[in-house]
């Protein structure tokens, strides 16, 4: 095969509109998934992308190329997972037909941003964008809003902080406390420009679907996995119920922000770090049951406790300095020692991890430093 017309659904209209699995090779498998697709969306303008490859494929053909049409597409969650689904198809197809080069079809900006990732498995000779032309009432203001906010993506950007807002105030107006929902909703939108701006929207989509394929596969993961999210939720709950009760007595004005947020921490570190470690032992017994190596995972849990040690001692220390400590920790001089005992063993801990790690990494690269001694003695 000389040429391959790609046509890209990166957020898989195809499949989830039209109910088909990809990838879709040939004209006339192609012509009908379009029909199907613009059967179930007329509007969907994957459709023109389709219609738009097949009509290149044709022209190639008109000329004497080889040439031949293929549709990938990827998840709704556009973005890694996506994105690895048509890497994946992509790669499969390239390992059982040879193919010398490539025109990449999409519709828009969007897709396109997948040609670097084709592009490094094959040689693009082209990019064609498929535009439709629309009438002057189809690009009215109404039209153009209406399908923005139908978009999951644009709609989720929007709605979810109006919706956030809202309804943390109904919740404020219904404790009788209206003065805490300016701090609620702030607080929350805060939280969720957070989440949007550091991408973890992406990462969340990702684990995500990989704690279903565990719950499919039946692995131990997801129970870990499971039992560590609701370790986490009793965990915050815990602490925050520790500082309410300090923060309702006397008010932030009186202990300081600082001491506060370490109230929270002493009360909740070790579940959470409790919860970090069932994830990962989750983890361990699965690599054990597959006999794949656990030592990176072990190293990981020996940082868990080490660096809880390290927020214990420090959250520990400031609570005695403003004296709501109590039993042993509450004497400031016995907290610090306490503080300086946890980071020198913190730090032994993560020795320990770091040697293990690097130990049996060597071991199973077939010790490179025997490798090199050896060379040095021939």
């Amino acid at each position: 095969m000389q040429t391959l017309v790609i046509c890209i659904d990166r957020d898989n209209d195809l499949g989830e509109k039209a109910k088909l699995e990809t990838p879709i090779v040939g004209r006339e498998a192609n012509i009908q998934a379009a029909a199907a697709l613009g059967i179930a969306d007329p509007e969907d303008s994957d459709t023109n992308t389709i219609f738009g490859g097949i009509r290149i494929l044709d022209e190639l053909r008109a000329k004497g190329i080889d040439a031949e049409i293929v549709s990938f597409a990827g998840d709704k969650n556009v973005g890694v997972i996506s994105d690895q689904k048509i890497a994946e198809q992509l790669e499969t197809f390239l390992n059982t037909h040879d193919v010398q080069r490539a025109i990449f079809v999409s519709d828009g900006a969007e897709d396109e941003t997948l040609v670097p990732i084709v592009q490094s498995r094959i040689k693009i000779d082209s990019v064609k964008r498929i535009v439709v032309m629309q009438s002057e009432n189809l690009e009215s203001t109404y039209y153009i809003l209406k399908h923005a906010f139908s978009d999951p993506k644009i709609s989720q950007t929007f709605f979810v902080p109006l919706g956030l807002a809202f309804l943390i105030y109904a919740i404020f107006l219904l404790a009788q406390y209206p003065e805490g929902a300016v701090v609620g909703i702030f607080a929350a939108v805060g939280l969720y420009m957070l989440y949007r701006g550091f991408g973890l929207d992406d990462l969340v989509a990702l684990e995500k679907e990989r704690l279903w394929d565990a719950f499919l596969e039946q692995k131990m993961v997801f129970i870990s996995y499971t039992a560590a999210l609701l370790t986490i939720l009793v965990a915050t709950a815990y602490g925050a119920m520790e500082v309410w009760e300090l923060y309702s007595a006397e008010g932030v004005w009186y202990h300081g922000t600082l001491t506060l947020v370490s109230v929270f921490i002493n009360a909740s570190v070790w579940w959470y770090a409790g919860a970090l470690l069932l994830a990962n032992l989750g983890k361990i017994f699965d690599l054990r049951m597959e006999e794949k190596p656990i030592y990176k995972n072990i190293s990981i849990s020996l940082f868990i406790i080490a660096t809880g040690l390290l927020f214990w001692g420090a959250s520990t220390y400031i609570l005695a300095a403003a004296s709501l400590s109590e039993g042993i920790t509450n004497n400031a001089t016995l907290a610090l020692q306490y503080f300086v005992y946890s980071v020198i063993v913190a730090i032994l801990i993560a020795l320990v991890g770091i040697k293990y790690s690097v130990s049996n990494q060597a071991s199973e690269n077939g010790n490179p430093e025997r490798g090199r001694r050896k060379k040095k003695l021939a």
